[in-house]
């Protein structure tokens, strides 16, 4: 009997994988990672919680389980470069980082440790072996597809996965885990950063980097306004700027860029053509399966998560920096998220994006 151990988050999701797989004839085996320390009684990880869930589900569909605790690598190989990239004043994706660096890293080490012959995880998205190359494709419920967050994965960490979810839609997800009993069943999706949760994004990140106050303007140079620091303001972002509209408009002030060395914050309103661009560069691409044979060529893509595919045009310079050039002009394209290639069924790879072209 072939054994699997399957990542559990305590969510609905990998509740719902574990499930299946026992269902199929595999061994099972549940592994919960905790991956941030939270002291704080008012803190967001509600890692005891979510273990608790794990233990009702794995006694539920009776299989062993385990937790194993992965915050130094955590800080040390994800956080530390979120840190490093606000105070860039980039705006990073540390959940596809979590996904390379520990879920598939440290996680997919210890699965071996357990005698694990696959590992599997909650993910909305499938899996496809051909000629000894392992392709990440997308999932039936487009809406839940979660290619994007594992665009970085390598050929050694696909080799042995299984996404039992590929095939379902969400509510047929919790169809299941209600029809089984599964104390997951109900509970609400997890949403953004786990290190952050429902606390105030800016207070938290006051906490980590202390922020230098400085001058909004608009687009002509005109003050505005103070900004508390330019690591806490995204491009494209409305809400919390602390301005109200403008004499001759109520529409919001929105954020345009962020002036590094002036200390400076940037903004508009109305004319939303100052957002918008027409391409961008990516110095390193991971590419699933293999680097492609041509070095121009046409495809889709996603600037984040949940967005429609956008036709593109790729060119891979020969000092492997990638150009990638939009059919259509996009809104708020923002530096340190990561462009996500595809085909009409396959996740083709992604990079960081380091530089967007107006």
């Amino acid at each position: 009997m072939k054994r699997v151990v399957v990542g559990m988050s305590g969510g609905v999701d990998s509740s719902v994988a574990a499930l299946l797989l026992k269902q199929q004839g595999y061994e099972v085996i549940g592994l919960f990672m905790k991956n941030w320390e939270e002291t704080d009684p008012n803190g967001c990880c509600t890692a005891e919680a979510d273990f608790a869930d794990v233990r009702y589900v794995a006694e539920k569909i009776g299989i062993p389980y385990y937790v194993v605790n992965f915050s130094k690598e955590y800080m040390d190989r994800v956080f530390s470069y979120f840190l490093q990239e606000y105070k860039a004043g980039r705006t990073p994706n540390p959940d596809v980082l979590c996904n390379r660096e520990i879920k598939f890293g440290p996680f997919l080490q210890q699965a071996k440790i357990l005698g694990a012959d696959y590992v599997a995880t909650g993910h909305y998205c499938g899996i496809r072996h051909e000629n000894g190359k392992h392709y990440l494709t997308k999932a039936a419920d487009v809406g839940k597809d979660q290619t994007y967050f594992l665009n970085q994965l390598s050929q050694n960490q696909l080799a042995d996965v299984m996404f039992p979810l590929a095939n379902l839609q969400k509510e047929e997800v919790r169809r299941i885990a209600s029809q089984y009993g599964l104390a997951t069943a109900e509970k609400k999706d997890s949403t953004g950063i786990c290190f952050i949760g429902e606390r105030n994004f800016k207070n938290f990140l006051k906490t980590y980097l202390p922020g230098q106050p400085g001058d909004i303007v608009d687009t002509e140079g005109n003050k505005v306004g103070r900004h508390d620091g330019l690591m806490y303001y995204t491009l494209g972002q409305r809400r919390g700027i602390g301005l109200g509209g403008t004499v001759d408009s109520q529409e919001r002030w929105f954020v345009v860029e962020k002036d590094l060395k002036n200390n400076r914050l940037i903004v508009s309103h109305g004319d939303q053509s100052v957002l918008m661009s027409k391409a961008l560069v990516s110095n390193a691409v991971n590419w699933i399966p293999e680097k492609p044979s041509q070095n121009h060529f046409e495809c889709f893509a996603k600037f984040r998560y949940r967005q429609p595919d956008q036709k593109v045009t790729v060119d891979i310079r020969e000092d492997g920096k990638v150009y990638v050039t939009f059919a259509e002009p996009q809104r708020a394209v923002t530096e340190g998220q990561f462009v996500v290639f595809y085909n009409d069924t396959d996740c083709l790879g992604g990079g960081i994006i380091d530089t967007v072209v107006k």
